[in-house]
């Protein structure tokens, strides 16, 4: 993976808190009136029915439990930048785990307002500053607390897209927290300085190998809304079909960003 070469961006540690808290209830209220059908309907996320995917919305956040009875690991060895690119290897195993947790919860929305309480006396507990032996790697509990903004943005979509009547809203500090994640990750994975990348109103990132840009409308732009972008960096939307839909605009030589994403699996 290549190192970052610039200053990692940061994140404020209270409106984290809050954006993960209400993105979650977001998700609770929504889906407290679901019926056995609605619960049993299918998702574009494999065999995952929309039961399943709630219940993984809930293993999502509880991860930060997990992390923290954990023994303390002596020292940061990951980013919130580099977070994004664990997740694949891990897709087998939090399949399992997801599955298992459906069986144990038959009542969804029960089990999100039990994730929930536990959260919250967790973040009382514990400072931003604890270190957390995560999946992805060491990292303080308030950095980790950012990814969760992903994982709460991206399967609040998964939600939506599987049963559109519940039209869940999401959070903006969580969208935007969500949303300069993914485009940080993008700027590790292809460094550089040729392309800008333009997610309005929440992220500008430059990258790509080539001339760099010093001055004046740079030669290569990308430009989409924070929703096509997280959908595009996390696979669940193609770049050509982005394109063909007129949700993505691109100009330049290098602005074709197709083989570079997803970023996220």
């Amino acid at each position: 993976m290549p190192p970052a070469k610039k200053r990692a961006r940061s994140y404020d540690p209270a409106k984290t808190r809050t954006a993960v808290l209400t993105q979650l209830a977001n998700v609770r209220e929504a889906v407290r009136g679901l019926g056995p059908e609605q619960l049993d309907l299918p998702t574009r996320l494999g065999e995952w029915t929309v039961r399943d995917l709630i219940t993984h919305i809930g293993m999502a956040v509880t991860a930060v439990h997990r992390a923290v009875e954990k023994p303390l690991p002596p020292k940061q060895t990951v980013t919130v930048a580099e977070w994004p690119f664990s997740t694949a290897s891990n897709a087998a195993a939090i399949d399992d785990f997801t599955r298992g947790l459906t069986a144990r919860h038959p009542d969804p929305g029960a089990y999100l307002d039990d994730v929930d309480r536990s959260l919250r006396a967790l973040l009382d507990e514990h400072p931003g500053s604890r270190l957390l032996q995560t999946s992805a790697g060491a990292l303080p509990l308030a950095d980790y607390l950012v990814t969760r903004t992903v994982e709460l943005v991206v399967h609040t979509d998964d939600l939506n897209a599987a049963v559109p009547a519940l039209d869940v809203p999401y959070d903006r500090q969580a969208l935007a927290a969500a949303t300069r994640v993914l485009a940080d990750a993008l700027a590790l994975k292809a460094p550089g300085g040729s392309t800008e990348v333009r997610v309005p109103p929440y992220a500008v990132v430059q990258c790509v190998e080539g001339p760099r840009h010093t001055r004046g409308t740079p030669p290569n732009v990308v430009e989409t809304d924070p929703l096509t972008w997280i959908r595009l960096a996390t696979g669940r939307v193609s770049w050509q079909d982005a394109l063909a839909g007129a949700k993505v605009s691109a100009s330049g030589e290098r602005a074709d960003l197709g083989a570079l994403l997803p970023v996220m699996a």
